[in-house]
């Protein structure tokens, strides 16, 4: 589905990924997990053409999108949701959500299906979305994603700053769209935010992948957590 070979990226003369390369199957949740500065979050600008790869490919459903400028990305099936959420702090909720759909031109039931996964959002949907809790505002960064009906999900750190009860919110969203069919590459910290959802974890260190194991071999040696994020996670 989404295949991502050998890509290196730099910003201005410094590299920051280096061959990076990983696949990802249709309703799949990959998880890239490694410490900071490993060229986590650049993976993911690097797929939505927000930092250009000098060199591999990324292909989605056998398209090349490597070359597409960064507006035509999410018109190809693929919503990002940032570390920071980017909302639109003055308009509304429902606004945010309108410019998600309007990137595709899906319809009403797009944004009913999206608004089916964090109920708490058809409450607040006059509300301005400056004035939401912090695990609120996530869900409807998620949700304006949603909203383009997307094939693939990118989520950087969603979990980063939550209360439990949010977490959990977060991880069974991913659950159910998975459920769905939607792929989702899943950058995160958090062991405990991480094994619950995700089908395979990619170690990602100096801007390469150095391995990808199925989540039940990351259960069963924790001692790889330990080797590419750092002791305490």
């Amino acid at each position: 589905m989404l295949e991502v070979s050998g890509i290196d990226c730099f910003y201005g003369d410094v590299q920051v990924l280096r061959g990076l390369s990983l696949s990802l199957k249709t309703g799949e949740v990959l998880c890239l997990m490694g410490r900071n500065g490993a060229g986590k979050t650049t993976a993911l600008k690097a797929i939505m053409g927000l930092v250009r790869a000098r060199a591999g490919r990324i292909v989605l459903d056998g398209v090349d999108i490597g070359h597409l400028p960064a507006h035509e990305v999410p018109r190809q099936g693929i919503g990002y949701v940032p570390q920071g959420r980017r909302l639109f702090s003055e308009l509304t909720v429902r606004e945010n959500l309108l410019i998600g759909q309007m990137t595709r031109k899906t319809g009403p039931a797009a944004l009913e299906r999206a608004v089916h996964l964090f109920p708490v959002l058809k409450e607040r949907m006059e509300q301005r979305s400056g004035t939401l809790s912090g695990g609120e505002q996530q869900m409807l960064a998620m949700a304006r994603a949603l909203c383009l009906e997307p094939k693939v999900l990118l989520l950087d750190e969603p979990t980063e700053g939550l209360m439990p009860s949010m977490i959990a919110a977060i991880r069974q969203s991913v659950i159910e769209l998975k459920r769905h069919d939607v792929a989702t590459i899943l950058v995160e910290q958090r062991v405990d935010a991480v094994l619950p959802v995700a089908d395979r974890v990619a170690f990602v260190e100096n801007g390469t992948v150095r391995d990808t194991l199925p989540v039940e071999a990351v259960r069963a040696d924790h001692g790889l957590i330990d080797r590419y994020v750092g002791v305490g996670h």
